[in-house]
């Protein structure tokens, strides 16, 4: 940085002290404020709702014209797509407030996501979705009950949702709670409920305690499975949907350690 005053010495100019104290306070102002903007450069890499590259933060949301548009399979895609820029560290780049002002007036969101109640799982980011996107239902260990079927029948068939994704996640505390027999309150209900992926997991070859990480692994996808397979058996209108290819059901598992999502076969 060029020193004002010896400048100002050196060309034999008269200036007052306090203009030069001034002037030095400026350019130190200006070099900090020029250093600070560069370094909080706006990460804008991915994509928008509409799949398209986002060069500034995206404002605006998923519109009806645009869901129509989108088969179940185009969905799931967009769900792998965006599990990869999450993982990777590079997520859309959102205005959530525009956001926010935009979907007030009318939501279309393309698929609902059965979740567990985890903090770590945060089901929007982890698909790299905006607000308007994602219809999202949350319960200890990710099973269904008539509450649940009956939010997703309203997501798929009345608001027009195209994919139902069931999403359990490793190291799951609901799934070591029903391997480990624990009995609380009206807990002790709720684990019962996730009793069949255990019993799905019986021919697992090794250690079936909660401490075993592979087992749990194993029950906790089987419970994503099983809770598909109670979805289909105890909502017709969701399997009519399904029949027809308006919809489609998927399961997925979420791994803390890596962020990574892991789709699931059927069986």
């Amino acid at each position: 940085m060029i020193d004002i005053g010896q400048f100002c010495d050196n060309k034999k100019i008269t200036m007052n002290k306090n203009i030069l104290l001034t002037m030095r306070v400026l350019c130190i102002f200006f070099f900090l404020t020029s250093c600070n903007t560069s370094s909080q450069k706006v990460h804008t890499t991915g994509v928008d709702s509409t799949g398209e590259k986002a060069n500034s933060a995206v404002q605006r949301v998923l519109t009806a014209e645009e869901r129509a548009k989108l088969t179940p399979d185009q969905i799931l895609q967009q769900f792998k797509e965006g599990n990869e820029r999450f993982r990777t560290n590079n997520s859309t780049n959102r205005d959530h407030s525009a956001q926010i002002r935009n979907s007030a007036v009318g939501q279309y969101p393309k698929a609902v996501v059965l979740s567990c109640l985890d903090s770590r799982v945060p089901v929007e980011d982890v698909f790299d979705q905006g607000l308007g996107d994602v219809f999202v239902g949350r319960v200890a260990g990710n099973f269904v009950n008539e509450d649940l079927l009956g939010s997703m029948e309203f997501a798929c068939k009345l608001a027009g949702a195209k994919l139902i994704l069931v999403m359990g996640h490793q190291h799951c505390g609901a799934i070591k709670g029903v391997i480990d027999e624990v009995k609380l309150g009206n807990l002790t209900s709720l684990l019962a409920k996730l009793k069949p992926a255990v019993k799905m997991s019986e021919k697992f070859d090794g250690d079936k305690t909660s401490k075993n990480e592979a087992y749990v692994k194993l029950v906790a996808q089987n419970n994503v499975r099983n809770t598909i397979h109670n979805i289909r058996l105890k909502s017709p209108v969701l399997k009519e949907m399904e029949d027809k290819g308006e919809i489609k059901i998927f399961g997925a598992f979420y791994t803390l350690t890596k962020g990574e999502l892991i789709f699931l076969d059927q069986q």
